[in-house]
């Protein structure tokens, strides 16, 4: 298993110094706010994108105060979109601890998620960098696209993997190309090199996303969400968009039937996550995983040499083999 920590150890101080903060910049005096924001501070997760944010600055340069605002800025903005995710798709559960919407309703969720929300546009402002406020806002946008262009296809019943991954790009890819991007930029790296660290983070991002997907045709708690959740959202993801694209035609459409009619039974989904075994779904996601994982590789394999790109390629190790 991949040690986090020996991951974090070229950014030790700054990773420290972002966690308190993180902490500071999403305080609030009022009660049930303050109540809310610590029950997102204890579910929090392993802050995997400031991290990233952090190592990609060191592997460029000196990490600035600039790098460690961006870093808080950027894990402000993921926490928001996990509270609101969380509303959006009813989730009860994230990583096998309670939602902020399953502890309190949806109206408190919402509203911690916008008062955090809040909290890092004026964070960004503060730091009267242009690039820094254009490039959040442009996340911010892009995310909201991608969430909607997801129920969209899964309205639509989309088996195009082109535009899975499109979606894919705006849903989860564009947050972390940020975080790698942001850190360049905050090192005051070249043009040049903020676009490999901006390519690096988009890929780091399909490898996300896609291990994310397959995670969904396997029972375990420590992922947060039960088997068979994304089928029974209508989300058709690589697996099983790969089965419906190679099987026999007779037996595809017999399973685009079921998708139609979103005739989601317990059954029905069970046959659904065999049938996208059966026809190699998992194997196919799995080949795409890893050629993502090997171009995001040949980009920092291409920085000098020292113990920040070295963590760089664990990160990437992890964003690929994850287990939760």
């Amino acid at each position: 298993m991949i040690d986090r920590l020996q991951i974090a150890n070229p950014v030790s101080p700054e990773f420290e110094q972002f966690k308190a903060d993180f902490s500071n910049v999403i305080h609030s005096e009022a009660p049930l706010l303050q109540s809310a924001i610590e029950q997102v501070l204890r579910s929090n997760g392993k802050h995997i994108r400031p991290l990233l944010l952090l190592l990609t600055a060191k592997a460029c340069g000196t990490p600035t105060k600039l790098t460690k605002e961006a870093a808080v800025i950027i894990e402000a903005l993921h926490t928001t979109t996990l509270i609101h995710d969380d509303v959006v798709d009813e989730t009860k559960h994230r990583r096998g601890v309670a939602s902020l919407n399953a502890i309190f309703d949806n109206r408190i969720a919402v509203l911690t998620g916008d008062y955090i929300l809040a909290g890092m546009i004026l964070r960004a402002a503060e730091t009267g960098d242009i690039t820094i406020i254009k490039t959040v806002a442009k996340v911010c946008r892009e995310l909201s696209e991608g969430e909607l262009m997801q129920l969209d296809n899964a309205e639509k019943h989309s088996v195009n993997e082109e535009d899975y991954l499109h979606m894919i790009n705006k849903k989860t890819a564009t947050l972390i190309s940020a975080c790698s991007e942001l850190g360049a930029i905050s090192v005051s790296a070249s043009p040049e090199t903020v676009k490999k660290c901006h390519l690096f983070g988009k890929y780091l991002g399909y490898c996300f996303q896609i291990k994310d997907d397959i995670f969904d045709y396997y029972d375990d708690l420590n992922i947060g969400k039960p088997t068979g959740n994304d089928i029974r959202e209508g989300k058709i993801t690589l697996p099983l968009l790969h089965a419906l694209q190679t099987a026999p035609e007779k037996e595809s459409a017999h399973y685009m039937e079921i998708i139609s009619r979103q005739d989601f039974t317990p059954t029905n989904v069970a046959a659904l996550i065999t049938f996208a075994k059966r026809q190699g779904g998992i194997e196919y996601a799995e080949n795409r995983l890893r050629e993502y994982k090997q171009k995001a590789v040949e980009i920092i394999n291409s920085f000098p040499e020292s113990d920040a790109r070295n963590s760089l390629l664990l990160l990437a190790d992890y964003f690929a083999e994850r287990i939760n």
